[in-house]
């Protein structure tokens, strides 16, 4: 795999239907996105504080990059937020409870952490809702591949790493659930492998999988059909930091799947 060098990014854009996913950039995209965000995390989740101008952003937007959803309208309804290697994790610091004491972030060129991943909450269409997060992390994944990035960190509560798994992403908990301040949200730390998705996906639903590499319009969206394995086991149950990611070559084993934070 070629690895970018550090606070090298490659920006994505493409259409899903009418509805297009590229990075942000610019004053007014970031407008947008710290409002939506503030929606989420600030008003609806209550994950932070209220901000009087309706807008939530924090110190690592200055080295972040934003990719961001639009419908048909133009109006921005997803985003996420990826920061490189070469800077911070808000594991490192802000969710450093999340961690065993034994587990270690990997800080390499081909690991990368997102957060502030979220859909427009005014959305009432739970169909509508489902899709645009398809999609957006349709996104998720075209920036991991166009960076290099193969190991992705997150800290999500358990019912959005139910989602994800549920999705047919493979992600790993490393962490046991843990009640964060201020709002005692039930919340682990996880990270996501490319590289099982990749052995794993084309055999369990390969139009699902030719979709989510396919940004040229040539292919219509593709609901994921998967049912995840461990959809009905306890919410108790995780997988604890065993292993630090060292080695790409790493023996690669079923796992689960995903959350936001």
């Amino acid at each position: 795999m070629q690895v970018l060098e550090a606070g090298v990014e490659r920006g994505i854009a493409f259409y899903e239907d009418d509805l297009l996913v590229r990075t942000l950039k610019g004053e007014a995209d970031m407008i947008q996105a710290y409002r939506l965000r503030h929606r989420v995390f600030a008003e609806r989740l209550q994950w932070v504080a209220r901000n009087p101008n309706e807008l939530e952003y924090d110190t690592y937007d200055a080295f972040a990059t934003s990719v961001g959803l639009f419908d048909g309208g133009g109006e921005l309804r997803g985003v996420f937020r990826m920061v490189n290697s070469s800077f911070p994790f808000m594991l490192e610091s802000e969710f450093r409870a999340c961690l065993l004491p034994t587990c270690q972030v990997r800080k390499a060129p081909d690991a990368a952490e997102i957060t502030r991943l979220a859909v427009d909450p005014r959305l009432t269409d739970k169909g509508l809702s489902n899709r645009l997060m398809q999609v957006l992390f349709k996104g998720v994944y075209q920036w991991s591949m166009h960076n290099d990035v193969r190991y992705l960190y997150m800290v999500v509560e358990k019912r959005f790493l139910r989602a994800l798994r549920g999705m047919g992403f493979t992600c790993e908990a490393i962490s046991p659930a843990v009640s964060l301040p201020p709002a005692q949200a039930l919340s682990i730390a996880a990270v996501l492998d490319w590289e099982q998705f990749h052995q794993t996906c084309p055999q369990a639903q390969p139009s699902f999988y030719r979709w989510m590499n396919v940004i040229d319009g040539s292919r219509s969206f593709e609901r994921s059909g998967f049912c995840a394995r461990d959809s009905k086991r306890g919410d108790s149950e995780i997988w604890p930091c065993q292993r630090e990611l060292t080695d790409p070559a790493t023996s690669l084993e079923a796992a689960p799947v995903l959350a936001a934070a």
